[in-house]
């Protein structure tokens, strides 16, 4: 079949269904329509997709499998997963597929350096190997907690010749590396270009990341179709910003029979404040510039966060995510820190697969969601990347 899903277009103003916008100071509403600019002009140019095509296959290593986890599904004894291995691309997650299309992007715009934030050091990687391939400058900002528990990527950004800044300010996480970079951009926008990691913030990005992640989406509905000559009952990811799980879903969204299920950071807890489970406890607010939904104070304040895994430590979401929540598309599930060890733990020992502590969010919901179902239906999951980033966290949590 060849069939390729529509995407879901914001309007002229960047609004999903009402959701996202540019809430922006002129100046950078300014940078905003310059970027929106520049990716109409090239977005659909042969030139500029042969060029995405080749570093995505040549240098990311792209396509990735869709990988039947037989043992696991056998252990279960419920629906068959298949596991949409971005742990495989080169950097080990699928933060590589946007930062090649950004970084062309920026290129195009004749800017010189480029900037970014990262939480779990994932997307900081990704950039950093962008900017060393194509020879621009790089500063990569990343919470101080998060250089803290993510040590080994760190030392890798250096190694691609990337400066790293830690930001001391507020909870020294995800969210604060957002506003350090916003901060940056406002400062030097004449030869900077912003390479935003997730499907978040304002208008044009949440469009621009979703449509380089897509291809995680297509390539996952081909493949299951030559697999299993059918589509999936369910697709599933886990969401912090919520890139791959935008990537995954755009390949079935228009596909009433396949359930869209998205995975959030229950951390200690859904009752105890320590989550990063925006859907499920949040309500729509303002955050980095778009209208989304947000775990907020009483005040409308971003609200203090907590995963074990950094990439999930975000207080707000990706606008399409909250369309798909309101218009019940996509229904959002929850998995804590707990249970996201054990699912990583299980995977490592039963199909040799170490996943990113991100990913085991996705991978425990998707545990639970196996053994309810009979053995005819099928669970497309996003194994988003890979756990060696995670191991010293994991250490700490498992006693052996």
């Amino acid at each position: 079949m060849t069939y390729m899903p529509e995407f879901s277009t914001p309007d002229t103003d960047g609004f999903f269904h009402g959701f996202g916008g540019m809430y922006l100071p002129e100046e950078l509403k300014n940078v905003m329509h310059e970027i929106a600019a520049a990716y109409a002009e090239i977005k659909d140019t042969p030139k500029f997709k042969q060029e995405l095509a080749h570093y995505l296959t040549e240098y990311v290593g792209r396509e990735t499998p869709l990988y039947f986890a037989e043992r696991l599904s056998k252990e279960l004894g419920g629906a068959k997963i298949y596991l949409k291995r971005e742990d495989l691309c080169h950097t080990g997650a699928h933060k590589i597929n946007n930062v090649m299309g950004q970084i062309l992007l920026a290129r195009h715009m004749g800017k010189k350096r480029i900037i970014a934030e990262t939480g779990a050091g994932q997307h900081g990687v990704a950039t950093a190997t962008g900017a060393a391939l194509l020879g621009m400058k790089c500063r990569i900002y990343m919470g101080e907690e998060d250089t803290k528990r993510q040590e080994l990527n760190v030392f890798r950004m250096k190694m691609l010749g990337a400066e790293v800044v830690p930001v001391m300010k507020g909870q020294r996480t995800l969210s604060d590396a957002v506003d350090a970079a916003l901060e940056d951009l406002i400062q030097n926008y004449k030869d900077t270009f912003y390479l935003v990691g997730s499907a978040v913030g304002p208008h044009p990005y949440p469009m621009i990341v979703r449509d380089f992640q897509s291809v995680i989406g297509k390539e996952s509905r081909r493949q299951i179709l030559e697999h299993e000559n059918r589509l999936p009952d369910y697709a599933v990811a886990c969401v912090g910003g919520g890139s791959n799980a935008i990537g995954l879903f755009s390949g079935f969204v228009k596909d009433p029979s396949v359930r869209l299920v998205g995975v959030e950071a229950a951390g200690k807890g859904l009752d105890t404040g320590e989550h990063c489970a925006t859907m499920t406890k949040g309500k729509p607010g303002y955050l980095h510039g778009a209208y989304t939904y947000l775990l907020q104070d009483d005040k409308g304040n971003p609200a203090l966060t907590h995963s074990i895994s950094a990439g999930l430590d975000y207080p707000g979401v990706g606008a399409e995510h909250s369309m798909l929540k309101e218009t019940g598309r996509a229904v959002y599930e929850t998995a804590t820190d707990q249970e996201a060890v054990e699912a990583c733990l299980a995977l490592s020992r039963i199909e040799g697969i170490i996943p990113a502590l991100e990913s085991s969010h996705a991978l425990a919901y998707t545990m639970k969601l196996a053994k309810t179902l009979d053995q005819e239906k099928i669970i497309v999951m996003c194994l988003s990347g890979r756990g060696d980033k995670d191991v010293h966290i994991l250490q700490q949590a498992i006693n052996f």
